[in-house]
Formats: C-alpha cells, structure tokens, sequence
C-alpha cells in the first residue's frame, strides 16, 4: 500500500509535471500516450449525439495490478455503453508519481483529470481548500449510496464528501509459517518474543526481516505502528497542535527498537539499494520469515506464479510493546476516486454513471476475491475468500482501534525529512536521538508555516 501542508506549500515543491513514456491498450479501451497526445473522443451515433468525453487517472500500472486494471477497464466499458456519446481514456500513472507530483502539478494549475485517484487526509484537505473537487454529498444521496459504505471520513471537509473509497488497507506483519514450524517459533505477540525470534532465525542462516529501504516510504510503515504502540494512536494530532513531540521519551523508544533491529542485522542485506518490489520477492521466495505490508501486497503472495509459500502465508497484528497503542492497527479507506470540479453537465451525467458501475456490491465482492482488497462498501456475502484475506480481515475486525497512516495526517516537509533520516539510520549515518530532535525541528516550522496560512 500510497500517503502534507497547504496546497501552496506542496506545489512549491513540484517543477515538473510526471508522465508514463507509455500505455498500452488492452481490452478495447483507450490508454492514453502522452507522445501523441492522447486518443481523441469521437461522436457516437449520429450528428445528434453530444460528445463527451472523460479521463481516468489510475494507478493500476504495475504487474501486480493487472486484476485490478481489467476491472476498470470492464467499468469503463459498461459506463461508455449507458452513455450516448461518451468516451473515456485512461491515463496510468504510477501511485507515488500521480500522489507527490503530477497530480499536485496538475491541481496547482487548475487542470486535474475528470477522475483521478485521490488519497484521503491532508491531500483531500488541500485540494478542497483550493477549490478543485466535486462536492459528492448530493450525489451520492441521489444514488441511493450514502449508506452502504463503512465511513467517508478521510474524504470529509467541512461534513461534504469528495472522494469515494476503492477499498481498505490494513498494515500488519505478514509470517512463513513453515519457516516458524520448522524453527520451533511461535508467531511473536510481544516485542521481546519477536526480538528472540530474529536472533534464532539470523542464528540459522535465515532472514528476519524482508525489507526493501530503496523507496522511503516503504521503512515508515513498520516505525509509524511501532511508535502509535509506544506512545499512543493520537501521537501524530499531538505533533500536529503541539501537545506531544516527536523527541519525547515514549516516541523516542519506538525509534530505539527499531535501531536495535538495524544494529543486530536482522533487517535484509543490502535494503537501501532495493526497490519495494525486492521486499516481496523475498518474502515470496521463502527467504525470510517475516514482511511488514500491507493488505494491497497479498495478491502476489498467494499467487502460484509468483509466490513459492503459497500455502505458507499468515499475518498478524505487530507485537505489542507495552504502551497505550497496544491492539491499534494502520487501516482504514486512504484511497478513493475524486472528481474535477470543472466538469460540464454531461460529464456529470457520464460521471454518475462510473459511480454507479463502479460501486456496487459485484464490483467489491470481485475486488475482495481476485486482489484480496478489503471492501470499502458494506458486503453481506464474504464468503469462499481466500484463506489469507480472511486473516487479514479478521485482524482488521478484532483490533482495538485503527489509526490513519501518519503520512495522510502529517505534513509533506516533516514526511520527506522523516523519509530521508530512516535511510540514514538504515545507513548508520544517524542515531535516534539525533533524527528525533531533527524532525521535531522541522514540525515546529511547519506548524507555524501552516497556521501562518489558515
């Protein structure tokens, strides 16, 4: 699994705009290819018919994802059925590119897609403050859909919505189980169980810790649960009004733990030159015990073509660590489709039509049982799935609370300083101490540069 000051702020951050070399068109619908332009909408029917035409940002470009695409794709297809005149493109983009720059780039000057992936928090937050989404209270009423999804809280300003949940994501430790069967290993439930779990596995001549360090954000999954467990899941809102600092004792531990995993080598050789690919090949080659991910990496894992423990493949909630974030758990509905604000009244019309063949209880039901994605509308038929989603589910179900990834929360200065000062305790170019009293620096400027805005 995508995750932020002003509007202003982040687009100052952006020269340039990103763009995919290239989109390859598979069953029939348009992708777009920026070296010519794009594909160009044509009048269906006769003279009569109105033209529209729209464009999906999607984030479905990867291997791994091709499930996923040809669900849009089938979507995309039914929605240009049920509207005279109507064609859409698809644009592909990789999800951190269409995150941190295109999209911003693009909402900077006024000209996002029609339909664009859009991650909840501080990114909603911005671009409702910059006038820039479609406002879809009254929408989704008229669709009879307010109720059937779990929350729309991520996507809420002011009690309007603007964004529409794909699916959930949970982070948790994904485990070989034959591995821990073989070694006499019990799946950890405490920090102290886990850390003697390490030293036996590395003792063995085997990886602990799968961990691909090459992509930043991949290290701050394991340390933003490990420090919501020492210091609570309303750590980040204190950092945020001030209450809390990321240099306080309780903060500080969490950070310590993790340096002790990097000091022992029970981390993957070489992470730092690995891209987040890395991490679950060697996961599911069966050459390391444990994985920190998300619910989003399960596809490959239970995939026979891709994955060697198949059958192997368990996952749980991080160990406690003894502190008030004990049972919480990262999850919730981040990602989702947002939607121009400058949208004339036929693309509107085309628009609730993608809603409507986009949401509905086949689509999620599918998306649970082909991609393992956690339903964001409310199913009453869960069954037949996967044996790993269903642990993955249940963990979600039975923790104590969940918390929002603190990138969704944070601002865009103090993530990137977060990012950049993992790889270097990765590298052993910084302590703890040190990287705390840097990001606590850096989040008093922040917070004064956003209150300076408000």
């Amino acid at each position: 699994m995508v995750r932020k000051g002003t509007l202003n702020s982040a687009v100052g951050l952006v020269a340039t705009i990103c763009l995919l070399s290239s989109c390859s068109s598979t069953n029939g619908v348009k992708e777009r290819n920026p070296g010519n332009g794009g594909v160009k909408p044509t009048t269906a029917g006769s003279d009569k018919v109105e033209s529209i035409s729209l464009t999906i940002r999607h984030t479905q470009v990867k291997d791994t994802q091709k499930k996923r695409l040809v669900m849009l794709q089938e979507v995309v297809k039914a929605t240009e059925s049920n509207v005279p005149g109507l064609s859409i493109t698809l644009d592909g983009v990789e999800d951190k590119v269409n995150r941190f720059d295109k999209l911003r780039s693009e909402m900077a000057a006024g000209n996002p897609p029609e339909i664009f992936d859009l991650f909840g928090g501080t990114d909603t937050k911005d671009y409702v403050k910059a006038n820039r989404l479609l406002e879809l209270t009254p929408i989704l009423n008229e669709l009879g859909l307010m109720d059937k999804f779990t929350n729309f809280n991520e996507f809420t300003v002011n009690g309007k919505i603007y964004g529409i949940p794909m699916a959930g994501y949970v982070e948790g430790l994904y485990y070989n189980k034959r591995i821990l069967a073989d070694q006499h290993i019990q799946p950890p439930q405490t920090w102290d169980e886990l850390l003697a779990a390490a030293e036996t596995l590395k003792s063995r001549k085997i990886t602990p810790f799968a961990l691909a360090a090459k992509d930043s954000w991949v290290i701050n999954m394991m340390i933003n649960t490990m420090w919501v467990r020492t210091a609570g899941s309303d750590s980040v809102e204190g950092f945020l009004d001030g209450s809390r600092h990321w240099t306080d004792p309780d903060v500080v531990d969490a950070f310590n733990k993790y340096n002790v995993l990097v000091k022992k080598g029970y981390l993957q050789d070489g992470s730092l030159a690995l891209a987040y690919a890395e991490q679950q090949n060697k996961f599911s080659s069966g050459e390391a015990a444990f994985m920190f991910d998300g619910s989003w990496s399960n596809t490959p894992l239970v995939d026979p073509e891709k994955s060697t423990i198949v059958n192997d493949v368990g996952f749980m909630s991080f160990p406690n660590m003894g502190g008030p974030g004990d049972g919480y758990i990262n999850g919730g509905w981040s990602n989702a489709y947002g939607f121009s604000k400058k949208v004339t009244p036929a693309q509107l019309v085309a628009i609730k039509e993608f809603i409507r063949q986009m949401y509905n209880e086949p689509m999620q039901k599918r998306q649970l049982m082909e991609e393992g994605m956690p339903p964001a509308m409310k199913l009453e038929d869960t069954s037949n799935v996967n044996p790993v989603i269903k642990e993955i589910l249940n963990v979600f179900a039975n923790s104590k609370g969940t918390f929002p990834a603190f990138d969704s929360r944070i601002q865009t200065k103090v993530r990137e300083k977060l990012e950049r000062g993992m790889q270097e305790l990765i590298g052993g170019r910084t302590d703890p101490v040190s990287l705390m009293k840097e990001i606590q620096k850096q989040q008093e400027a922040s917070n004064k540069e956003e209150a300076h805005t408000k």
